[in-house]
């Protein structure tokens, strides 16, 4: 079975930091690209940040630039995200998905989702 598996949201104050987990079973990540969405209630879900396959090109939305980092580990089939200084406004519902192409289709995997509110 395919599975996504997001790990380490919880409450933190403003100006505080998690690092969310996004770990895979059942497929090799590394072949994957990866990216981080999140919803907030009342809100479409939106995309946070975007990893290439080997690591090598990554990508974030102009409101977590420089307050998070996505990375890797491929032997460790888990990717991250690193998110510092963390406001109200970042509080939702975290969730990863993975994507590749593949002969005649698409793969597309998601996970269950790790909420994350900031409050104080």
């Amino acid at each position: 079975q395919l599975q996504l598996v997001e790990s380490g949201g919880g409450l933190v104050q403003p100006g505080g930091s998690l690092r969310l987990s996004c770990a895979a079973s059942g497929f090799t990540l590394g072949y994957y690209a990866v990216a981080w969405f999140r919803q907030a209630p009342g809100k479409e879900r939106e995309g946070v940040s975007c990893i290439s396959s080997s690591g090598s090109s990554t990508n974030y939305a102009d409101s977590v630039k420089g307050r998070f980092t996505i990375s890797r580990d491929n032997a460790k089939n888990t990717v991250y995200l690193q998110m510092n200084s963390l406001k109200p406004e970042d509080t939702a519902v975290y969730y990863c998905n993975a994507e590749r192409a593949a002969p005649g289709r698409y793969l597309v995997i998601w996970g269950q989702g790790t909420l994350v509110t900031v409050s104080s």
